[in-house]
């Protein structure tokens, strides 16, 4: 009798026990509800930015590299980025291999510049001085024939002819070597002022690049937190970077008194985004920290993201207060108000689907769930518009994503608003 009670209590214990979990639903098709509101939703874009000094004095490499046709050289040493520095102050040196090179073959061909510069003064000074007394010794020649005509007046007339005769070869051949004498100086000055342009041209480009050797140590133009420019890759310039005449800036000393944030839009909510919209701007390394501020600059052509489909547009947001917290380079978060919407209906945006083309949502329904078809308007992160297919205080159900759908009864928007 003892053991048949004991059977008795074990079976009725597995009974109650198959019979809980019969009853017990999968947690997975746990619904939950939310309730259609209405009233004011606020609709705003989240972005993630990087401050930057709204105006900034740039630190650029040589001006006159082109001119020396260098048109790239390397970054060799710089200063850690953030080191406050005044004006004069060092910044970075730059690879001067191939300038002082140059240099070096200017100063070279100086010197065989000046060289002939000087034997082209000496031969022209030795060449015009025996110009000169051969000049002379014609004048005393053409000087004699004259005494020896004049003395002629006492000899035959032939003697007096000829006398006459030498008189004139002298003056002619005076007169001949005064006009020689005028073009030699003439062509003198003349090779003397080429041989000359060369060589000046030679010391100023020999000047020109040892001035230029100097500006491959960068310094400071004035007081400021050194920012180094960033590539064309995004990447900011280091050791080993490259300075070129197309792209020849080095660093920046940002004006911290009025900083922006720049970032980008996806294409998606672009067309949202408005010049003058109010923002409001956390910096990630200052949690507790916000500031206001405001569009300035919306790019009107997008650009891809690296290794992303992605189109996105650059924004520029003005921060409309300083802080001394705020140093260029540091994350933002901004959150852009892009439309206020008053007295309107919406929901929790995770308790409408997408079903297709169709946005819907749950309600209970006879044997099971019912599929409800309705319009949507704007949303944010966490709520969207409701403009068609629901009243306000009406619930839906949040079903999880393991929940099996396909067996729900459908009611479209036509067919609700005609119930």
């Amino acid at each position: 009798m003892p053991n048949r009670k004991i059977l008795w209590i074990s079976a009725g214990i597995l009974v109650i026990v198959a019979l809980y979990f019969f009853f017990q639903k999968d947690p997975d098709s746990i619904q939950a509800t939310a309730t259609v509101q209405q009233g004011k939703l606020d609709i705003s874009v989240k972005t993630t930015g990087e401050l930057q000094a709204k105006e900034s004095e740039k630190i650029m490499g040589p001006a006159g590299m082109r001119k020396a046709n260098i048109w790239q050289t390397n970054i060799t040493d710089m200063v850690a980025e953030g080191t406050i520095v005044d004006s004069g102050n060092y910044i970075a040196t730059l690879d001067r291999t191939e300038v002082a090179d140059k240099l070096k073959n200017y100063a070279s061909e100086l010197d065989q510049a000046q060289s002939q510069y000087i034997a082209q003064k000496l031969d022209t000074s030795l060449t015009l001085r025996e110009a000169r007394n051969n000049l002379i010794n014609l004048k005393y020649g053409m000087e004699e024939k004259k005494l020896i005509y004049g003395q002629s007046i006492y000899e035959a007339p032939t003697v007096q002819r000829q006398a006459q005769i030498d008189m004139e070869k002298a003056d002619r051949e005076y007169l001949q070597s005064v006009e020689n004498y005028k073009l030699r100086v003439e062509q003198a000055e003349a090779k003397t002022n080429e041989v000359f342009a060369s060589y000046s041209q030679i010391k100023n480009n020999y000047e020109f690049t040892q001035k230029l050797l100097g500006e491959f140590t960068i310094n400071a133009p004035k007081r400021g937190m050194v920012i180094y420019h960033r590539d064309w890759d995004g990447k900011k310039i280091q050791v080993g970077s490259r300075v070129s005449t197309w792209n020849p800036i080095v660093a920046t000393l940002p004006n911290l008194s009025t900083m922006v944030s720049v970032t980008y839009v996806n294409e998606v909510d672009i067309s949202k985004v408005k010049i003058g919209q109010s923002v409001r701007i956390g910096i990630d390394a200052f949690a507790d920290h916000q500031f206001e501020g405001k569009i300035t600059a919306v790019a009107n052509v997008g650009e891809q993201m690296p290794n992303t489909d992605a189109k996105v547009f650059e924004v520029t947001i003005e921060l409309l207060e300083s802080d001394s917290i705020l140093r260029p380079a540091m994350t933002t978060s901004n959150e852009i108000d892009v439309a206020s919407f008053t007295n309107v209906l919406y929901l929790p945006i995770e308790a409408v689907y997408s079903i297709g083309d169709m946005k819907a949502v749950y309600q209970d329904g006879i044997g099971g769930l019912k599929l409800k078809e309705v319009k949507t308007g704007e949303s944010n992160d966490n709520y969207i518009i409701i403009v068609e297919g629901l009243t306000v205080n009406e619930e839906v159900l949040i079903v999880p994503s393991g929940e099996i759908v396909s067996d729900t009864i459908y009611l479209n928007v036509k067919e609700v608003s005609s119930n």
